[in-house]
């Protein structure tokens, strides 16, 4: 009798992913390391590709860019602008998600607004940048237009001269910019719920806040950790609207992290090492965010269970040691 003879696909999952393996090794994983390494050298200057790590304190780079006032506003201006853009946008998307979702009621052209909520997602900063700076053009520009022609100013006034107007230009652009991607993110997660347990809600009397609240959201607790953590890496590395609206100003109210690094890098002194030392900072402040949010939101239940089985495992285990030694 012949020995049937086994044929495995598992080398074709290796050669199909090997693309992905490269383009990651020498576009990403490479530049990341790169970058941490010249962060303790002496690399600075247009054209210089030579350097040599720094013998008497390696962490100089760190110290001053953790020093640097300029670092400190730019760090103080990204937070704000990201809490300030988050809070109302996850609360928007939270109410257009249970709205569109919500089995009681049919909503006519449904598929309309979400194409509507979503479209500023796919416009580009750049189009958005100029879009808003126009927009608010000084002395001529539609909101000094309107608001002179209803009387609100009675002659024209250059918003983007004032730190905090300007900032709130950049909180609504990105709160405008995001939530609609925030919405579809969380009407998935909200789909994925089994249906019998809205059936059994609804059996139970509960209304629709009661419904959203005690079902909906603890349901939909992992997605909301990952519309968390993607927010978090996409905040404290804001650079496109900031940089392409006002260039960080007016007087660095605008400017934010990303902005501080290419200005550190690329404009001016050239100054590679300090610039890569700001961006381990921040690559090392968003991973242990992001491990104290994974920390945070985990499910306690589950992690109690899988406690439980670790310990069953290993009295199992023991036993058989016991056993085998008898």
């Amino acid at each position: 009798m012949k020995k049937k003879s086994s044929f495995s696909y598992a080398r074709y999952g290796y050669l199909f992913s090997l693309p992905f393996l490269i383009a990651f090794l020498i576009f990403s994983l490479y530049p990341t390391l790169y970058t941490a390494t010249i962060g303790f050298t002496d690399l600075k200057g247009i054209g210089k590709t030579t350097w040599t790590f720094l013998k008497d304190d390696p962490f100089a780079n760190f110290k001053w860019v953790l020093t640097s006032p300029t670092f400190k506003t730019a760090f103080e201006n990204t937070v704000k602008m990201w809490v300030c853009n988050f809070v109302p946008q996850i609360a928007l998307a939270l109410l257009l998600a249970a709205w569109f979702t919500d089995r009681r009621f049919k909503i006519p052209g449904e598929g309309v607004f979400k194409v509507l909520f979503y479209m500023p997602n796919i416009i580009t900063a750049a189009t958005i940048a100029i879009l808003f700076n126009a927009l608010f053009g000084y002395p001529m520009g539609p909101v000094n237009d309107l608001m002179v022609r209803f009387g609100l100013l009675s002659e024209p006034y250059n918003f983007l001269v004032k730190k905090d107007i300007a900032q709130n230009i950049i909180i609504f652009i990105q709160t405008w910019m995001w939530y609609g991607y925030t919405m579809v993110i969380l009407i998935s997660g909200i789909l994925g719920i089994s249906p019998e347990i809205f059936e059994a809600a609804e059996v139970d009397g509960a209304n629709g806040w009661q419904t959203f609240w005690l079902v909906t959201l603890p349901n939909i607790k992992t997605i909301l950790l990952f519309t968390l953590v993607t927010s978090l890496i996409g905040g404290l590395n804001m650079f496109d609207i900031p940089k392409l609206f006002l260039l960080g100003g007016p007087d660095n109210a605008t400017m934010t992290v990303g902005v501080f690094i290419y200005n550190l890098a690329f404009s001016g002194g050239y100054i590679y090492n300090r610039a890569a030392a700001a961006s381990m900072i921040m690559f090392v402040l968003i991973v242990v965010l992001s491990a104290f949010l994974f920390y945070l939101l985990r499910d306690r239940d589950e992690a109690k269970l899988r406690k439980i089985v670790r310990q069953q495992e290993k009295e199992y285990r023991k036993k058989l040691k016991e056993a085998a030694a008898k």
